[in-house]
This record gives C-alpha cells, sequence and structure tokens, in this order.
C-alpha cells in the first residue's frame, strides 16, 4: 500500500533504507518539475494570442503542412518563454544525483532544463524544443543556418529543397524515436528504484515505464502535488513538488 508523506514530515526509514542502497535508478520526470521553474504546460502556454488555436493546429504534422509560418512562431514563442526560465532546485538536485550513483534520467518535457541544471545525460521522450530539424528528412539544422535565413518563418531546410525547419519535438499524431524508447525501456527494467516526479501519467508510452520497473521488482517513490494512477502503483508519495523533495532525496544519497 502507498504511503503519503507531507512536506512537514520526516522521511520513513525504509524509504530512506531503499534509496541508500540503490544502485540503479531511474528517474521519470514530467510537465510538473518545468513548471516549478515557470515554464507552463503545452496546454498552459495557450494563452492570449494563442487561446483560440486548436492544439491540434500547433502541433501535428497537418497542423504544419496548413500553415507552417502559425506553427513556427508559435514555437518560436514558446522557446523565448523557456529562454527566462532557469532551473530549480530540483533539476540541479538530479545533477548532483547522477555523480552518486548510476542514474537514468527519463523526461518528457522538451526544454532542455535538465541539460541546463547540470544533468550529463538525459533521455528526451518528446524530442527538444532547443533543436530544429528538417520536416522531410528530420535531420538536425544547425544555429548558423537558422540564423541566416531568420527571416523566412519557417526557414528552409538545407537538406531538402521541400522541406522546412520544424522543431524537433513528438506532435500528435507522431510515433516516438524507437531508440530513445528502447533507452527509457531499458531503464525500466534494470533499475532498482525509480522516482516518477511532476507527471499524472495520462502520457503513454511513458505512463507504462513505472509499471515495466514494478513488474522487475523496482521500487517507485511517486513525486507530485496530487494524487494519479501512478500514486496507487507507489511505494510512497512525497506530497508535494519535485524542487522540495528531490533536493532531501539528494542528501539522503549524499550521507550515504
Amino acid at each position: 500500500m502507498t504511503r503519503t508523506i507531507l512536506p512537514q514530515d520526516h522521511l520513513p526509514q525504509d524509504l530512506i533504507d531503499a534509496l541508500s542502497r540503490t544502485r540503479r535508478l531511474a528517474v521519470l520526470t514530467g510537465a510538473g518539475v518545468s513548471a516549478e521553474s515557470g515554464v507552463p504546460t503545452f496546454r498552459d502556454a495557450r494563452t492570449g494570442l494563442w487561446a483560440h488555436h486548436d492544439p491540434m493546429a500547433l502541433a501535428s504534422p497537418e497542423g504544419f503542412d496548413a500553415d507552417p509560418r502559425l506553427v513556427w512562431n508559435w514555437y518560436q514563442w514558446r522557446r523565448e518563454l523557456i529562454s527566462r526560465a532557469e532551473p530549480n532546485p530540483g533539476h540541479r538536485a538530479l545533477a548532483e544525483l547522477a555523480r552518486q550513483v548510476d542514474l537514468d534520467l527519463i523526461t518528457q518535457n522538451v526544454d532542455g532544463l535538465h541539460q541546463r541544471g547540470g544533468s550529463p545525460s538525459v533521455v528526451e521522450l518528446h524530442g527538444s524544443i532547443q533543436r530544429s530539424i528538417c520536416s522531410k528528412t528530420r535531420r538536425i539544422i544547425d544555429s548558423d543556418w537558422l540564423e541566416r535565413h531568420a527571416d523566412r518563418q519557417p526557414p528552409p531546410s538545407p537538406h531538402a529543397p521541400d522541406g522546412r525547419a520544424r522543431p524537433d519535438v513528438v506532435w500528435f499524431g507522431e510515433a516516438l524515436d524507437p531508440g530513445t524508447l528502447d533507452q527509457a525501456f531499458t531503464a525500466a527494467r534494470r533499475c532498482d528504484l525509480m522516482i516518477v516526479a511532476g507527471t499524472a501519467g495520462a502520457v503513454h508510452p511513458a505512463a507504462s515505464l513505472p509499471v515495466l520497473a514494478v513488474e522487475h521488482r523496482a521500487s517507485i517513490i511517486d513525486i507530485n502535488p496530487a494524487t494519479s494512477d501512478l500514486t496507487r502503483l507507489a511505494d510512497w508519495h512525497l506530497k508535494g513538488g519535485s524542487a522540495h523533495w528531490l533536493p532531501i532525496l539528494t542528501a539522503v544519497r549524499r550521507k550515504d
């Protein structure tokens, strides 16, 4: 049965013991971790000028084909929002954890804050808004090319005559990269303990990763202000934000 720990509570000894003896740790993060840095979720970002746009028009291959300028400008606007955000204590705690234990960090976020927070290796399930790729070949387009063609919205692709620059993110209707997904599944199968932070587990296949970890006898720590289907799967629910709890968990490993 899941045990709930409140922000004012001390960590229970069995959780401390589990974290201290962990040799392979997996961490799955979602939008809640970025929200603590002021990055709005996809739907929350649809405010003001963008409030009346259908999500499918802004984040699907069909929407991009229909109005590439609209979609490109939407993502440029989101990039600007993200550029003003800073990694929070949760991001930095995970970077420290990676120096203490064999850690696989898997994220559904596309903002790059884990890397900016110091994490050396991140499995980006849904891609990265910081990269641009060719809409035809999916090859990465370098920043120099984008700057030289910034007057075009979106810029043309250097990799295909009829290609355009698009963000390297997974849109509605698109499959996740098989290699990236395999990395995530391997991490879930091999971990002793999985920390799930800032996600309700509503999006597949990411939601299946904690299930897979449990099937391979891993323990689960769920960090979230609210309960979800993932909470019922967890051994411990740390109620609250990751910026509060992740530094505490890191301190436990530091003392080990």
